[in-house]
């Protein structure tokens, strides 16, 4: 089922339409507007929806289309920069090689997105206080903005590293110009508004509220990021008075585990169909859709399409399976390498032999293409323009996942853990061993934008051996060698550059990260 509160998106929108000089200082007459809006406790939850909203946000008008998934497996080895040519991907190809200018536009779509919902997020913490509202529905919608920008700080300093942290709206151009916070302050944060939010959220949420967080989002949420935050800075996180450390992790993960109801999927290849949508397996999910059908090319954002299926799907037309993608992030060979005889290669990897009509053979050319976010027939749009409209939902965090973080934080349960997730996929037991865990997470979230940072959280050394790839080549690859090699920059950390607008809107505040 799709996110039962999308349909009060377009409502929402005006909340954050811009306006000139002249109107700011006339009174509205119709239009709601921060001074008037936030009153009942229906103004409240539209404007939690317009957070919620920002999570669907692929592209930035003007700017860059920027999936998220997309983004987060082209930076890894397990797939390459793709396109219909060396100048349609140019600046996906910068990403890809790890060469990538302050100007690259891909950085700056995320970056914006992601200051857009911690935007949000602080207004309406700011003004709920005031709102005349139950003060169980202010709790939870509390929890809930903080979650939400927990999450959107940690896509930020995950991908960035040296950002400001924003726990309040700015009063006017005076305040523009932030400053960088440490990484730590950061992490602290989020690690503060998660375990804030565990205590307000609910357990569950009925039918007519899917979408909504719940304490155990919140809970898988704050275990991502310490391993993320530990592995890369080997330190602890501190939530206010609690120290988030290996064990407190641990506890979250477990009590998931234990008592949230979640369980596998009988059949790996069922994650990704329209039918798995919120499965009993799916802690966290973003939801995409044709509702409403989006037609607009000059504003793809307003749409709810999955623009990473649109963008990772065949170049294919004729065919009654794959139609019109536009050859993205083609998969690599060093994952199909890794990934011959394990029985979920044919639901996470689509190859070029499987494919019906007319197949345009793209830049960077592999002869593999993602089978979990593609152009495929079950997932298209039913009205609007066809590549608006994709229907696939975002799986952020599923309880596979959190099984092989809670044994890779050492579970005592750690053998059983690593054994479920492979049984489901009709493998035999192995020792569960760090090695092993870091291999089964690499197969079992392929394709799923998690295995760069996995890479990068295990250090340096190990991300140059894996990142960097020279004279790795497959029976189908189109093009010279030179065009798949990849030489991985230590010197960066594994960080995207600060956008070099953001460098100067910051009046010299701003310093560049290392390596560009």
């Amino acid at each position: 089922m799709k996110n039962s509160i999308k349909f009060l998106i377009l409502s929402v929108a005006l909340l954050c339409a811009s306006c000139s000089d002249d109107f700011l200082v006339r009174e509205p007459l119709v239009e709601q507007v921060t001074a008037n809006f936030y009153k009942t406790e229906s103004d409240a939850f539209e404007a939690l929806v317009a957070i919620y909203d920002v999570l669907g946000y692929q592209s930035t008008p003007g700017i860059s289309i920027a999936p998220f998934v997309t983004l987060s497996d082209v930076l890894s080895d397990d797939s390459y920069a793709g396109g219909a040519d060396a100048n349609d991907g140019i600046e996906w190809q910068q990403i890809n090689t790890y060469n990538i200018p302050p100007t690259n536009r891909i950085p700056h779509s995320v970056w914006l997105k992601n200051y857009t919902g911690i935007y949000r997020a602080n207004l309406l913490l700011e003004k709920i206080v005031d709102i005349d509202a139950s003060d169980e529905f202010k709790s939870r919608v509390i929890a809930e903005c903080k979650f939400l920008r927990a999450y959107f700080h940690f896509q930020q300093v995950s991908l960035f590293e040296n950002i400001p942290l924003l726990t309040r709206t700015l009063n006017g151009p005076s305040e523009y110009s932030q400053e960088q916070n440490t990484p730590k302050e950061v992490y602290d944060q989020i690690a503060l508004d998660l375990v804030e939010a565990i205590e307000d959220l609910p357990s569950t949420v009925p039918v007519r509220e899917t979408g909504r967080i719940t304490k155990w989002a919140a809970e898988a949420l704050l275990g991502r990021a310490f391993l993320f935050y530990n592995g890369v800075y080997g330190a602890d996180m501190q939530a206010g008075s609690i120290t988030v450390n290996s064990v407190i992790a641990l506890d979250y993960l477990e009590d998931l585990i234990n008592n949230g109801g979640f369980s596998l999927l009988d059949d790996y290849g069922d994650l990704f169909s329209a039918a798995s949508e919120y499965s009993s397996e799916s802690v966290f999910e973003i939801a995409h859709g044709d509702s409403p059908a989006w037609w607009d090319w000059g504003y793809i954002r307003g749409g709810e399409g999955n623009l990473s299926s649109q963008l990772q799907g065949p170049r294919v037309t004729g065919s009654s399976n794959w139609d019109r993608g536009w050859s993205f992030a083609p998969v690599s060979q060093d994952l199909v390498n890794a990934m011959t005889g394990d029985p979920r290669f044919d639901a996470v990897i689509l190859e070029e032999k499987e494919i019906d009509g007319n197949l345009i053979k793209g830049y960077q050319h592999t002869g593999y293409f993602s089978q979990k976010y593609s152009s495929d027939a079950e997932h298209w749009g039913s009205d609007g323009q066809f590549e608006h409209n994709r229907t696939t939902n975002y799986r952020v965090i599923r309880l596979a996942d959190v099984l092989l973080m809670a044994a890779e934080l050492g579970s005592p349960n750690a053998q059983n853990y690593l054994d479920q997730v492979r049984s489901r996929a009709g493998l035999n037991s192995i020792p569960v061993t760090l090695d092993n865990i870091y291999k089964e997470r690499r197969i079992e979230l392929a394709l799923e934008g998690i295995r760069y940072f996995d890479v990068i959280r295990r250090g340096l050394a190990y991300a140059d051996s894996e990142l960097t790839e020279t004279g790795v080549r497959g029976a189908q690859y189109i093009g010279d060698q030179s065009l798949f090699d990849t030489q991985f920059k230590a010197m960066t950390k594994g960080f995207l550059p600060i956008p070099q607008t953001e460098v100067d809107l910051s009046a010299g505040v701003f310093e560049q990260n290392a390596g560009y």
